[in-house]
Formats: C-alpha cells, sequence, structure tokens
C-alpha cells in the first residue's frame, strides 16, 4: 500500500524543550518535500536552571504552539484544510509537554475532521534518514541524545529490534552533567565541544565502560564521577583544566562509541549479509564532531555507509514527526482520538507494528 496516493502531513512536537510544528508532503515514490519547519527552543527559559524544567517547558508549549502551528501553515502557504493528517509526539518524553501536543493535536483533528496519527518520538529519528537521504530498509540506528543511547535494527516501518541501551545515563544526559560541573553552560554538549577544541585529549585518561564487554550497552556514569574525582582532585580549576578534562572526557567518549558501532556493524553483516551494510546517526549527540568523525572512520574500516541528517534535522523537530506520520499514513495507520501519551515508550514494543490493513 505504500505510495498510494501523495500526503500532506502536519507534524507537532512538544517532548521536551522545543516547540515545533511543520508540514511535510510525501509524494507517490515515497520521495519528501520540507515545506516548512518552525522550531522554538526554549534555552532561553531554562538556562538558570542549569537543564530543563519541566513544568516550565509545558507552560511554554502552552504559550506558543498555536502561534509555531500558524506559522507553519504561513510558511508551506498551506492552510490546516489542505493537510490530510495530523501527526503527532505521543510519547516518550515529558508527559506534561507532551500532553499539551497531544491534546492539541486531537483538537485539530476533531475540528478538521482529519485523521491522527500518534508518533513515537524514536520512531520519528529512526525514519528521518528516509526523509533526508531515501535509507532503504534495513539499517542500523544510533541514537544519541539527552534522552537516550541505543543501537536498534530498523527493518520497517514500525518494526524495530533494540540491540543496545544505556544501563545508566545517556550520552547527551553525560555531556550535560559534565559540563554544569565545570561551569560550562546549558546546553552541555556544544559547551564541551566548545573548550574541549582548546585542550589536550591525552592528559586525563578517563575510564571507558563496558568497552571489552561484547554486549552493545553503553555506560556512563562511572565516566561522569572520574570527571567529577579529577575535577575535584584539581580545584580550584585553571582554564587549561578545564580545557583538558573536556577534551579527555569527549576523547573517552568518542573510543566507546566508535567500539560499540563497528561491534554493532560486524553483527548487522554476520545477522543480515544480503543487506548493504549502513549506519545511521539521529539525535543531538550527532552534531558533535569528534563523535561524528570517529563514527565515520569507523564506517569506512567496515565497508559501510554512514547517514547522519542535517543537526536541525536531529534534534527535535516538526518536520521528523511529520515524515514518521506520513510514512504510517502511507502504509493505512489511523489512531483513535482517546489515544494516550506516554512517557516511557520503547520502540521495540509489539505495539509499534504496523497492523494489516490490505
Amino acid at each position: 500500500m505504500t505510495g498510494q496516493a501523495p500526503a500532506i502531513i502536519l507534524g507537532i512536537e512538544t517532548s521536551c524543550d522545543e516547540t515545533a510544528a511543520a508540514i511535510v508532503v510525501r509524494d507517490q515514490s515515497g520521495n519528501s518535500t520540507i515545506r516548512s519547519n518552525v522550531v522554538r527552543s526554549q534555552l532561553d527559559e531554562h538556562a538558570a536552571f542549569g537543564g530543563v524544567v519541566p513544568e516550565l517547558a509545558a507552560r511554554a508549549h502552552v504559550t506558543y504552539l498555536d502561534h509555531i502551528i500558524a506559522q507553519a501553515c504561513r510558511e508551506a502557504d498551506l492552510t490546516l484544510a489542505d493537510v490530510d493528517a495530523i501527526a503527532v509526539t505521543a510519547g516518550p518524553g515529558l508527559v506534561g509537554g507532551v500532553l499539551v501536543g497531544l491534546t492539541t493535536a486531537k483538537a485539530l483533528a476533531a475540528a478538521l475532521d482529519k485523521p491522527l496519527l500518534a508518533i513515537n518520538h524514536l520512531e520519528a529519528h529512526a525514519l528521518t534518514a528516509r526523509m533526508t537521504d531515501k535509507a532503504a530498509f534495513p539499517y542500523l540506528l544510533l541514537l544519541v541524545s539527552g534522552g537516550h543511547s541505543q543501537f536498534v535494527l530498523v527493518r520497517g516501518v514500525g518494526d524495530y529490534q533494540r540491540w543496545g541501551t544505556t544501563i545508566d545515563d545517556a550520552l547527551g544526559e553525560a555531556f550535560d552533567k559534565v559540563a554544569k560541573l565545570l561551569s560550562l553552560g546549558h546546553p552541555g554538549g556544544p559547551a564541551v565541544e566548545a573548550i574541549a577544541m582548546q585542550g589536550d585529549p591525552k592528559r586525563f585518561k578517563f575510564p571507558r565502560p563496558l568497552l571489552r564487554e561484547a554486549r552493545l550497552d553503553f555506560s556512563f556514569s562511572g565516566l561522569k564521577t572520574a570527571v567529577r574525582l579529577q575535577a575535584e582532585a584539581l580545584a580550584p580549576l585553571s582554564d587549561q583544566d578545564v580545557a583538558d578534562i573536556a577534551a579527555s572526557f569527549q576523547a573517552a567518549v568518542a573510543e566507546v562509541v566508535s567500539v560499540r558501532a563497528s561491534q554493532a556493524l560486524e553483527r548487522f553483516k554476520a545477522e543480515l549479509p544480503q543487506a548493504r551494510p549502513l549506519l545511521v546517526v539521529a539525535g543531538g549527540v550527532a552534531a558533535n564532531r569528534s563523535i561524528a568523525t570517529a563514527l565515520a572512520n569507523v564506517c569506512e574500516t567496515a565497508g559501510a555507509t554512514l547517514i547522519v541528517p542535517p543537526i536541525a534535522l536531529c534534534t527535535d523537530n516538526g518536520a521528523m514527526v511529520a515524515w514518521a506520520g506520513a510514512e504510517r499514513f502511507a502504509l493505512g495507520v489511523r489512531d483513535p482520538l482517546d489515544v494516550t501519551a506516554r512517557p516511557r515508550w520503547p520502540l521495540d514494543l509489539p505495539d509499534m507494528k504496523v497492523p494489516d490493513v490490505a
């Protein structure tokens, strides 16, 4: 049933601290056109607290979402009546924010008599490479963000197998905590990367958790603790100390991620010998140049293709939600208006499967 007709999809994203809406068109051949993609970051609201405050995030979504949707329509030169369906993040995420977007989408779907598509935020990240690069199934996904660090085998829309995940902190969370420890500000990822460029990555030999284990899981809490202990031992820190700690931390992370990616690609080639090895990286940490370079080297060595969508589409945005909705819409999926918000929603649950609508 894929690609029976072009579809215009409105996507709404409010799972964390970006209020976003977009309109994406999927044509009969599965090609995409992003007509608009409006994102309002809440960095200013949360900066003073060193991290995202859930209640403030939800309030900001309430204040701005209607205006963001209206702007997305204006930039697309379309009206809400022109869209074929409304896709919205229904989880996972901060439940207050998810509820704001989901309630708005339900109201629009009911008022306009349009289908509702309740989207798993992780699936939206997983399918972005199909929108930007027409990635063919199957492929290996490395999702690295503030809330998630995992390897997922993507076999098709709704068909996912998780191969590894974090057993404690997500990678983006680890960056944020190290940045806070070093008084670098929020968000932590860009701040750590910027100061690390001035540092010596070999000055401190921080641990590489789980590095010698065969499983594809991550652990960053021990690394984060080692950074804290080193910072306390050197206190008060000089500017060079901060740069060297950041650089050494980033080097440890890059090595862990690259070793895990190499192992994951070997498993991919062993279990799917007929498939072209393809690694897709998604999530905000994909913007880190040190990690991106390490992954590019891994893929070159493994004879695999690396796809990293543009950073604006790796971080949270409405276009990825709209595209995931378009993929499901083309397969005949429609969701009921009583669908509930889900603060936790792993990709490999049975309810992610696309029902047989033939």
